[in-house]
């Protein structure tokens, strides 16, 4: 087992707070949010846990929280980075002591110290042990995406409908869901900016993927509408395409937003359809999920998870994994240029 190291290098919070805009998650250049340092890490509180990092994921939500347009503040010298796994090598407390040794998959809380770092602290609570057979790539990533897939796509079961769309379907989170909409006989219908995307999606077990940069894509999308009758549509966009997706919709259609990608508000003409139709717009936030949902059925949901990631029905596609002493120079331009996922690597 590692000493306790008493400082780490991470890529650290320039600011406090919010910053008051709506930008969406897209970077130009880290150096306005984020410094590189070395900081010191505090002694371990009661029920926390040190983690020396493997490796970190990178998700919209990050990008929205460093920027300051999350729904926490941001707290000035604090490490960022929300996900990630590696290896317990401390622990205060009986139940965080006996993670010491073992490789886990965690989320960051907001007592402890990000994942953008060598070294992260987090309440061993939020740990999630994971098997030997599982790569990295897939534990990196194993909270935010894998259980909002599988927690959404359950919203889907559950709706009585044959089919489903997704905004930004190229997407990691959307990737999982095509491949459960293909296990489950449920008709994932992609909605994505570029129609070079459309091949892979397909392969993936989309029944259909409609490009918004095609001239007909209106009219394709009422076409595929009416053939599907599609009555949830979950999105990360939100903004005048969601919109016009949901007023296109049956009744009792839902539209669930778990993400804003796009800054731009959307309007909405037919308020009649949330009386006649009986359509419904609501959030989804995976915190709210784990304070709902009873343990019992969040260990079974964790399980399936892994075993799906093993198994190869799912599998994390990485475009970049970036030194973590070279994302202030390269983390913006993978980011911008990424067709899959981005990790940062110590």
């Amino acid at each position: 087992m590692l000493s306790h190291p008493s400082q780490t290098f991470a890529l650290v919070q320039k600011h406090d707070g919010y910053s008051g805009k709506s930008e969406g998650p897209s970077i130009e250049s880290l150096d306005l949010y984020l410094d590189a340092a070395e900081i010191p890490l505090p002694d371990l509180a009661d029920g926390q846990v040190l983690i020396k990092m493997a490796m970190a994921s990178i998700n919209p939500s990050d990008l929205h929280y460093i920027k300051g347009e999350y729904g926490h503040p941001r707290v000035k010298g604090a490490a960022a980075g929300f996900e990630g796994v590696g290896e317990v090598v401390a622990g205060n407390g009986s139940y965080a002591q006996s993670l010491v040794g073992k490789r886990v998959a965690f989320t960051v809380d907001p007592a402890g110290s990000g994942a953008w770092a060598d070294y992260a602290i987090t309440a061993a609570k939020v740990c999630i042990p994971v098997r030997d057979d599982m790569r990295n790539e897939d534990a990196a990533g194993h909270v935010v995406n894998p259980l909002t897939a599988m927690a959404m796509f359950d919203i889907v079961r559950k709706a009585d409908t044959g089919s489903f769309i997704m905004t930004a379907a190229n997407s990691q989170l959307c990737k999982l869901m095509i491949a459960l909409g293909r296990d489950e006989g449920i008709t994932p219908i992609a909605i994505v900016r570029k129609p070079e995307q459309a091949a892979h999606l397909e392969e993936l077990g989309a029944g259909h993927v409609l490009s918004t940069a095609s001239e007909d894509f209106a009219d394709s999308v009422r076409s595929v509408i009416k053939q599907e009758k599609p009555r949830v549509l979950l999105d990360a966009v939100g903004n005048q395409v969601s919109a016009d997706l949901f007023a296109a919709m049956p009744n009792r259609a839902r539209w669930v937003v778990y993400g804003k990608l796009d800054p731009t508000p959307p309007t909405f003409r037919e308020m009649g359809q949330f009386v006649f139709m009986e359509k419904r717009i609501e959030g989804f936030w995976l915190t709210r999920w784990f304070m709902s949902t009873p343990l019992e059925e969040q260990i079974r949901v964790i399980g399936e998870v892994q075993e799906r990631f093993v198994s190869g029905k799912w599998q994390t596609e990485v475009s970049a994994t970036i030194r973590l002493k070279d994302a202030m120079a390269d983390l913006a331009d993978a980011l911008r240029n990424a067709d899959g996922k981005v990790m940062l690597v110590p």
